[in-house]
C-alpha cells in the first residue's frame, strides 16, 4: 500500500511578509514551519503503517528551504520525500498548485491514498485537496476525524460536519483531508532526526514532471491578489448601558438611525 502525504511549508504567523509587486507571500529567507494540519495527515499515515505494509511518500511544492518540512516528516517516520521546486511554480494559486501536485503524483505512479491537512494556515482556502482529487478524477472525503477501516481498495471514515459527523465508505484510491481531532502528531525521535538529516530529498522541476508552463505559478493562476493592505484602525465603538431592555431599546434606535 502506498500513501502520498502533501505537506506545505508556511511562514511563521508572526513573521508574514508580502511582495509589494506580486502581492504574494515572500517565502525565501523567512522563518517557516510545517503547516500544522499537515502534521496530522503525516501522523495518520504513520498510524496506518503501524498495522499494515505501507510506503509513505511526502511531497511539497515550494522554495529549496521547504526541504525542512520534508525532513521533519521523515524524522516522524515517512519513507521518502519529494520537493517540487522551480521559479516557474512561484506565486501559484490553489488551481495551479493542485495541477503541479497532480503532475508530480502521476510521475510517482501507483498509490492508494493521498492525505492532506484540511487547509493551510497562510491561505485558509481548504481548496487544494479537493481540487487535486477532481484533477485526478478520484473520490475525495474532507474533514475526516477518524479512519475506522482501511485496506488497499476501500476505507470507512468519519467525516466532521457542523451538526455531528457522517460515516462514509469510499473506494480507493482517494484524497482525504483531515482535521486536528483525528490524532496527536508525534515528535520526531532521535533516530528519526538522524535519518532525516542524511535523507536524500528528491527535487523535481517543471520539466521533470512534464507540466505545462502556462498552467503553473502566476501564469497558470486564474485568480490573483489585486491588493493587500492593513485595515485602518477604527474609532472605539459606542457602549450602551442600562438594563437589558434599556440597552436593547438604545441599540434598536441606533440601528434605525444609521439605516
Amino acid at each position: 500500500m502506498r500513501i502520498i502525504v502533501s505537506v506545505k511549508q508556511v511562514p511563521d504567523t508572526q513573521d508574514v511578509k508580502i511582495d509589494p509587486e506580486t502581492n504574494t507571500l515572500i517565502r525565501e529567507g523567512v522563518p517557516s514551519i510545517m503547516n500544522p494540519l499537515d502534521a496530522y495527515a503525516v501522523e495518520e499515515a504513520l498510524r496506518i503503517k503501524e498495522s499494515k505494509e505501507v510506503e509513505i511518500i511526502v511531497i511539497s511544492m515550494g522554495p529549496p528551504q521547504a526541504e525542512d518540512v520534508l525532513r521533519e516528516a521523515i524524522g516522524m517516520g515517512a519513507d521518502k520525500a519529494i520537493l517540487l521546486t522551480d521559479q516557474r511554480f512561484k506565486g501559484a494559486d490553489t488551481l495551479a498548485t493542485s495541477y503541479t501536485l497532480k503532475k508530480a503524483i502521476e510521475k510517482i505512479g501507483d498509490f492508494n491514498l493521498i492525505m492532506c491537512g484540511k487547509q493551510a494556515i497562510d491561505g485558509d482556502t481548504a481548496q487544494v485537496g479537493p481540487e487535486l482529487a477532481e484533477s485526478l478524477g478520484i473520490p475525495q472525503v474532507t474533514y475526516i476525524r477518524k479512519i475506522e477501516e482501511i485496506d488497499e481498495n476501500r476505507a470507512v471514515v468519519e467525516r466532521m460536519t457542523e451538526w455531528g459527523y457522517q460515516v462514509i465508505e469510499t473506494p480507493l484510491p482517494a484524497v482525504f483531508t483531515v482535521v486536528k481531532e483525528i490524532n496527536v502528531p508525534r515528535l520526531p525521535s532521535l533516530r528519526g532526526k538522524m535519518k532525516a538529516k542524511s535523507a536524500e530529498i528528491t527535487q523535481w522541476g517543471l520539466e521533470d514532471i512534464g507540466a505545462d508552463e502556462k498552467k503553473v505559478g502566476l501564469s497558470g493562476s486564474p485568480t490573483c491578489v489585486v491588493k493587500i493592505f492593513t485595515p485602518e484602525r477604527k474609532k472605539a465603538g459606542e457602549k450602551f448601558t442600562g438594563s437589558k431592555e434599556e440597552a436593547a431599546d438604545k441599540i434598536l434606535k441606533f440601528l434605525k438611525s444609521i439605516s
